[in-house]
């Protein structure tokens, strides 16, 4: 047969096959694949792209390079030449002065261009509202935060000295980009011009300062810049990324982005099972025309090259279709959430398109092209018998490279290698383990079909007599109620997290340099105005120096070696009982003579570092050295907004070091006036509102969580089309059979009925299958992917079987209604 006479009858066949409705449920599972692809790809890279962009204006730039010492200028050099904008600041602690009143502030100090991404905002005065202010301080003046006004009793316009420079207040300082980022380290901030510096005197050689550098740039630029200056950095120089965000709004996004993976890897997977279910029927149903077509002289090549082109079309077509759709659910959940979302969302981009329609090829050649292939197998004989050939084995070769290129696949789409694995690995667990436990209940079930009404007996015998296909039939009913009830479950228990950590009454300030004598004093003031406040604890700054007695940077792993912890003093603190939001999850606490040389650490930390129970760890505490034992490892909650810390020791072990004390507290709108009396009766606290940094981790949880919902339609979706494609796989034999009891004598409504015990009978048994696969899926991305408490499921148990029989009897009724509509004689006519 000629190639453009085989392409014409292939596209003929195809144009037959879609008027008869064979290739609806089939387009309908590509479609759906491809369009949870795209939107969540175009939702998650429209979304990081504008955090990004978001996150680059709160940070002041794209890129910044700290550190204690000028850089050498073949460094910025290099980034001009590379097209990158920039400039620099200048940061030390200094004690301003103001008559005889004094206040240690963070003096920072900014060149020209300053901040080359976002805005400073200022007030004209202590009480006026604030605004974008473009530039920065004139020569011989100065910008301050409200609490340098509230320390030393001043307002705009009065005069401040700073080392041997004196200044004039013109603005109060509201907002700074880049703050955010180190917020719980800093004093009051003092804002000067950086050619001032020379007149304060304070900075001189081997003075404690932080220069910064900051850049900004084309993203390609950046990189290029990154590349160059890493491996030039020394130990006290760090390259900051707002892609390598770390905080509480970058851990967020993350965690969405992780979810919305899986919900577009399982959306795929079941997808997947539907387009096999469906190509195996449509395959089926071509194995006598391709019987009739080898009768006539056509090869195993003809047979392939005359329905391999008709996946291809189809693929395509369907592809496309479903790269319109998820373009459109994209933009139907930015219209959802543009009320939410505080930030300009960038254009759509090319690459989710591309991958969708990727996505969608490779998801038919790997779950449609095994079954199709099996056609060219199909013997001439067929035309008289009504067998087939066994499955060759180069078949199977043909299903594992399929299976391996359909796993690449998902990891893929899921961005994450622990996420694929913990959910194809629990699924194949559970489907192995249960395919033998219903095989063994189908079987002991045919004690059951000699009692009860006759629906029941004929839909219980339908279930036993096709095991084959009812096992598949479960498999697949039991895969797609897993899917749903995984993705409903991690999405209830993120939201239920989420608003857990964030209360109303969640601690909106911080107060740090609370002297030891003033403590009782500032613990009296908290319970006299009824302010909700954390424990106070003690603050001792040390640096970890040495792991059994190696330095750290031949003790760690050399990629650990930059970890943050190791380029700064750590915040020691000590205590008898273990903080509200730390739990023991190794180890011991100390109690009685267990109090001395052991010290608790943070769980990942010290994974991190490869540090174990036993180990021995020194610190540097001033010009002391300080050895301890690890006793125990803690889970913390960083988000808390309570203080935190990395290491506890016992009582009786720090008190010798100069220490200062910390906590965290929450003030409602009506008490903000309290923090101008406590400022002024502990002038040497500093005081910091995190209110609106709370307001943007809880605007960001809105935006992600209506987010979620909607995205999780997508999995819903798919689920139903493995409900109705299951359905479709016996479809034929079903009308046969009821054709044949019909005419026998049984009644629609006994038809109906045996229908509906079948269904159900698959249904609760799919609950059972869907049950316990969630629990061990569950398990696996609770403990390992998402960070959350995993707790057994016991609802599930109840619903998914309850559930399940529901919807199932349901959908194959309705799946099935042709059944009872046709005539008996029509269709015995038709065999």
């Amino acid at each position: 047969m000629a190639p453009v006479r085989r392409l014409r009858l292939a596209l003929r066949l195809l144009q037959r096959d879609w008027r008869a409705g064979e290739l609806h449920l089939l387009i309908v599972a590509i479609v759906i694949a491809v369009a949870s692809v795209t939107a969540v790809g175009f939702f998650s890279d429209r979304l990081n792209r504008a955090m990004t962009n978001r996150s680059a204006d709160l940070a002041g730039a794209d890129l910044a390079l700290s550190s204690p010492q000028p850089v050498a200028g073949a460094w910025l050099s290099a980034a001009r030449d590379l097209g990158l904008r920039q400039t620099s600041t200048l940061a030390f602690a200094s004690v301003v002065m103001h008559g005889e009143a004094m206040q240690l502030t963070s003096v920072l100090a900014v060149a020209a261009g300053y901040p080359l991404r976002g805005s400073l905002r200022t007030a004209a005065a202590l009480s006026a509202p604030d605004a974008k202010t473009p530039g920065i301080p004139a020569a011989g003046t100065a910008w301050v935060e409200a609490r340098v006004l509230q320390a030393l009793r001043i307002g705009v316009g009065s005069r401040i000295t700073i080392g041997d420079a004196a200044f004039t207040i013109t603005r109060v300082l509201t907002a700074e980009p880049g703050r955010a980022r180190n917020a719980f380290t800093f004093a009051p901030r003092v804002l000067i011009a950086q050619r001032d510096v020379t007149r304060t005197g304070v900075v001189a050689p081997g003075s404690r300062v932080t220069y910064s550098y900051q850049f900004t740039g084309t993203a390609a630029a950046l990189e290029r810049y990154k590349t160059w200056v890493k491996p030039r950095l020394e130990a006290t120089q760090q390259l900051l990324d707002v892609r390598d965000d770390a905080s509480r709004i970058g851990q967020a996004l993350q965690v969405t982005e992780r979810y919305l993976g899986l919900a577009s890897l399982l959306a795929v997977m079941l997808a997947g099972v539907a387009i096999a279910m469906a190509a195996q029927r449509y395959s089926e149903r071509h194995f006598d025309m391709g019987a009739m077509l080898r009768c006539l002289g056509a090869t195993q090549h003809d047979i392939l090259a005359l329905y391999l082109p008709q996946l291809l079309v189809l693929g395509i077509v369907a592809s496309a279709l479903g790269c319109a759709l998820g373009w459109g659910l994209q933009q139907v959940i930015f219209y959802v959430l543009h009320n939410l979302l505080s930030m300009p969302i960038p254009s759509p981009g090319f690459a989710p398109l591309l991958f969708g329609l990727l996505t969608g090829l490779l998801a038919l050649a790997g779950f449609a092209l095994p079954p199709v292939l099996r056609l060219k197998q199909v013997p001439p004989l067929r035309v008289l018998r009504r067998d087939l050939v066994p499955l060759p084995s180069a078949a199977w070769a043909v299903y594992g490279g399929a299976g391996l290129a359909v796993a690449i696949l998902l990891w893929r789409i899921s961005g994450d290698l622990r996420l694929t694995f913990s959910v194809l690995a629990g699924g194949a667990v559970a489907i192995t383990v249960l395919t033998a436990l219903i095989n063994l209940a189908l079987r002991l079930g045919t004690r059951l079909t000699t009692r009860g009404a006759l629906a029941w007996r004929l839909g219980l015998r339908n279930v036993l007599r096709r095991s084959r296909t009812s096992i598949g039939q479960i498999l697949a009913f039991g895969l797609a109620l897993m899917t749903m009830a995984v993705i409903v479950l991690l999405r209830t228990d993120l939201l239920s997290t989420w608003q857990t950590q964030l209360q109303p009454d969640t601690p909106n300030y911080f107060a740090f340099n609370i002297l030891p004598q003033d403590v009782p004093a500032v613990a009296h003031f908290f319970r006299d105005k009824n302010i909700r406040a954390s424990t106070i604890y003690p603050l001792v700054r040390g640096r970890l120096t040495a792991i059994n007695n190696l330095p750290v940077s031949q003790a760690v792993a050399r990629n650990e070696a930059d970890n943050d912890a190791l380029r700064r003093e750590l915040n020691l603190t000590w205590t008898d009982t273990v903080p509200p939001d730390n739990a023991l999850t190794r180890g011991v606490w100390w109690s009685g003579a267990n109090t001395q040389h052991g010290v608790s650490m943070e769980e990942k930390l010290a994974a991190k570092l490869g540090i174990k129970l036993g180990d021995t760890l020194s610190f540097t505490i001033g010009s002391e050295t300080l050895h301890a034992q690890v006793s125990s490892f803690r889970s913390v909650k960083w988000d808390s907004f309570h203080p935190n810390f990395y290491m506890i020791f016992p009582p009786g072990v720090l008190e010798q070091y100069p220490a200062t004390y910390l906590t965290s507290f929450y003030l409602p709108p009506q008490q903000r006036d309290l923090i101008t009396p406590l400022i002024h009766a502990f002038p040497a606290v500093t005081v910091l509102d995190v209110d609106e940094m709370l307001g943007e981790v809880r605007s960001l949880l809105a935006q992600v969580s209506s987010a979620i919902q909607l995205v999780l339609s997508l999995v819903l979706a798919a689920g139903f089309a493995v409900l109705f494609a299951a359905i479709a796989t016996s479809h034929d034999e079903r009308r046969y059979e009821g054709a044949l009891l019909r005419a026998l004598g049984a009644t629609r409504q006994q038809v109906r009925g045996a229908l509906l015990t079948e269904f159900i009978v698959l249904g609760v048994l799919a609950g059972v299958l869907a049950a316990s696969g969630t629990e061990l899926i569950a398990y696996l991305l609770y403990s390992r992917v998402f960070d959350l408490a995993y707790h057994f499921k016991w609802p599930v148990w109840i619903a998914a079987p309850l559930l399940g029989g529901a919807l199932i009897g349901a959908a194959g009724l309705f799946g099935t209604r042709r059944v009872l509509q046709q005539s008996p004689l029509q269709v015995l006519r038709g065999l």
